[in-house]
């Protein structure tokens, strides 16, 4: 990955953003794991958890959403993220828009500087500053893939 995102200001935003991305496509790989185990889902009544599916539509729909939030933030235009597949498309259209929402992902932040990651006074209803919302962004994926993984050991 060395060299690539070159244009960027912020070293730790394209650090970031990066990670992002492997997360992500490991996140992708680990669900397929799941999908070919017929992993099941403990019960629960929150709406990303009905099925293998809905967690994958989540996770895609939650990575488009931290860098439009971001971009709000920062005062950037709406980088106007591509709608996530419905549920019956997802698992078959995933890794195709997985690719063009990292691809996406790359654009918006190359020009934001180190000083717009923390800014000097906190912003009323932004809940993290931008380094924050990058590292929980390239938690999210990670959470989730840990979650499989569990369920992908456990005794059946």
């Amino acid at each position: 990955m060395t060299g690539e995102l070159d244009s960027y200001l912020s070293r730790a935003a394209r650090a970031l953003v990066l990670l992002h991305e492997e997360k992500m496509r490991e996140f992708l790989e680990v669900w397929r794991q799941a999908e070919a185990a017929n992993v099941r889902l403990p019960a629960t009544p929150d709406a990303h958890y009905q099925s293998l599916q809905h967690l994958l539509r989540h996770v895609l729909h939650s990575s488009g959403q931290y860098m439009v939030r971001m971009c709000a933030h920062l005062g950037l235009p709406d980088p106007q993220v591509e709608a996530v597949p419905e549920i019956g498309d997802v698992e078959a259209q995933a890794q195709d828009y997985l690719d063009r929402l990292l691809r996406w992902w790359r654009v918006p932040l190359a020009a934001a500087e180190n000083a717009d990651m923390e800014p000097e006074r906190y912003t009323p209803g932004m809940h993290y500053w931008i380094d924050a919302m990058l590292e929980h962004a390239v938690m999210h994926p990670v959470r989730h893939s840990f979650q499989l993984r569990e369920l992908l050991a456990a005794p059946a």
